[in-house]
């Protein structure tokens, strides 16, 4: 208690004295720059390089999805504490050819020999964070190439190429990821392989070091070259399975050659004239839809931003849809999830009624018949734009690092349940409870926005917040993203952990001490954290004057660019 306490008082007092270097002109104050403007592409991503990877493949003819993939490699190389092939991948994409959106789930099953059996046998009650057990089929490169076949125009070794580049002649690690690789080295340099990978020094690398990944660069190669097969068969997928069987997984050869990803419907709910777009579970992108319908019954514009009331139903709207989150989400193979009941507007009216007006402690889910991440987007001049999220989960994954292959198995197991008969429980062959989600915004079904905001449960508490900076405060596309975030932990989890006391709102540094007090007399408990708010980058058509915006926050060391 007196730790919570002293960590409080320092929020405040770190709240209260922040300086800018200079307020601006004609934009909020909490604005970093102004949106980057341009008529023929846009690319914002995590990472300056791959910005301009990407749109150097726009110029050279490339359409959005190969500078999408084109991004999400550069990003695999160098933002590895995020994201790489050993993970998994969603988008949603507006092709310009359809006018419509096509939502892609490429993420991977668990291991055909694994079972809640075995973990009964173990006495363990929670699936561990690292190591063998947590490996599930990493999806990305499947959906890489589901992705260049159905809307892509250049051939992957193209799009690879300067992925490979950079992966043998290095580049330098910038500040926020070097902060993370540092990190990084301290918790897995014991583990196999990894120190090989990422300490070419025998220490973590950091901010200004010149990294290089040779084996990488290999997988790349071998890639561009034989497809996708030549990661989910032969000796790559051999190598892999050996691996996490040696380190006492399940992952086979079989499982790898047997993966597929699959073309889904993106799902909608309309937020005052607006259309917002999610991917169906197994991720947890209709909890933001859950959120926006419960806030448009408010006069949230009335409230105004940062104000206590705003934070206070923000925040009982966010308890009442991750109630739903940890019951009903999961793998759409083996349950049915009342999706269109979760995200319809009477069912939103329903839950409101059980807000009041002081912070509830315990929610139960409606009764129905029934850590790092990366995030990039990019839109071309045929008018095609990409949503795209990829992630390993925990920021690197597991510490699995298959032999010479350059890159970490994620860890999405440890998402699954051990509750026998939740929905979530781990079974063969089956997807995970997935935290990363793109999001995207039309108008009268023309495309509007494409956007994501990274960082596990964060993610659809940030569309949200999002969406009503845009729609509700009338902010720009950049102010929208760096205004400070709300974020509440201590929700149910679909992994089988039950809120019991309210949880706890953490506020990022720029909401005032009035709404603070006024949140603990509410019954509120009110902390901060650092780093835990998300990333967020964002693109914008203009159907008026033919132009993209593009935003990407000052939280990451990314960037938005165009031409």
């Amino acid at each position: 208690m007196k730790n919570k306490l002293i960590a409080f008082v320092l929020f405040l007092l770190v709240n209260s004295l922040i300086l800018k270097a200079q307020d601006r002109i004609n934009s909020s104050n909490f604005a970093t720059r102004s949106e980057i403007i341009a008529q023929n592409g846009m690319v914002a991503t995590s990472h300056p390089l791959a910005t301009q990877i990407a749109l150097d493949i726009l110029k050279n003819g490339g359409n959005a999805i190969d500078a999408a993939i084109a991004a999400n490699a550069a990003l695999g190389l160098m933002e590895p504490t995020g994201s790489g092939i050993g993970g998994d991948l969603f988008a949603i994409i507006w092709s310009a050819k359809d006018q419509k959106l096509f939502g892609l789930n490429a993420s991977g099953r668990s291991p055909e020999l694994i079972n809640l059996e075995y973990f009964k046998q173990k006495n363990m009650s929670k699936i561990p964070a690292y190591g063998a057990l947590p490996v599930t089929v990493p999806g990305c490169v499947d959906g890489w190439f589901e992705m260049l076949n159905k809307f892509g125009s250049m051939k992957m070794s193209q799009i690879l190429a300067p992925s490979i580049d950079y992966a043998r002649k290095g580049f330098p690690v910038t500040e926020l990821i070097g902060f993370y690789l540092s990190a990084s080295a301290r918790n897995f340099k014991n583990m196999p392989n990894f120190s090989e990978t990422y300490m070419p020094n025998g220490e973590g690398l950091k901010k200004g070091d010149v990294f290089k990944n040779p084996f990488l660069a290999d997988t790349y190669e071998k890639i561009a070259k034989g497809g996708r097969d030549a990661f989910y068969k032969g000796e790559m997928a051999k190598t892999i399975a050996n691996f996490i069987q040696a380190q006492g997984g399940f992952l086979t050869e079989k499982d790898l050659a047997s993966h597929t990803s699959e073309w889904i419907e993106p799902v909608s709910t309309n937020y005052r004239g607006y259309d917002i777009w999610e991917l169906p579970p197994n991720g947890q992108g209709i909890a933001a839809l859950q959120i926006l319908n419960i806030m448009e019954t408010y006069d949230v514009k009335a409230m105004g931003f940062g104000s206590a009331d705003y934070v206070h139903y923000f925040t009982e709207a966010k308890k009442l849809a991750f109630e739903d989150r940890a019951k009903y989400y999961a793998d759409p193979e083996f349950v049915k999830i009342p999706t269109e009941k979760l995200i319809s507007k009477q069912y939103a009216l329903e839950r409101k009624k059980l807000i009041k007006d002081r912070a509830a402690r315990t929610y139960d889910a409606g009764n129905l018949d029934q850590a790092n991440t990366i995030y990039l987007t990019v839109a071309d001049k045929f008018g095609n734009m990409v949503s795209l999220i990829q992630s390993n989960y925990r920021g690197m994954g597991s510490g699995m690092v298959p032999p010479k292959l350059g890159f970490m198995l994620q860890d999405r197991g440890e998402l699954f349940s051990l509750t026998e008969g939740h929905n979530n429980v781990i079974a063969p062959r089956k997807r995970p409870f997935h935290t990363i989600i793109p999001a995207f915004i039309t108008k009268d079904g023309k495309p509007w926005i494409s956007f994501g905001v990274m960082g596990g449960g964060m993610q659809p508490q940030g569309h949200a917040q999002i969406v009503m900076n845009l729609i509700d405060f009338g902010m720009n596309l950049q102010e929208a993203g760096d205004a400070p975030r709300i974020q509440h932990v201590g929700s149910s989890e679909p992994t089988g952990e039950i809120m019991t006391d309210g949880g706890e709102i953490l506020l990022e540094s720029g909401f005032s001490y009035e709404t603070i007090k006024a949140l603990m007399l509410r019954g509120h408990k009110v902390s901060f954290d650092l780093g835990g708010y998300g990333g967020y980058q964002a693109i914008m058509w203009d159907e008026k004057n033919k132009v993209y915006y593009g935003a990407s926050e000052s939280r990451k060391d990314g960037q938005a660019a165009g031409y």
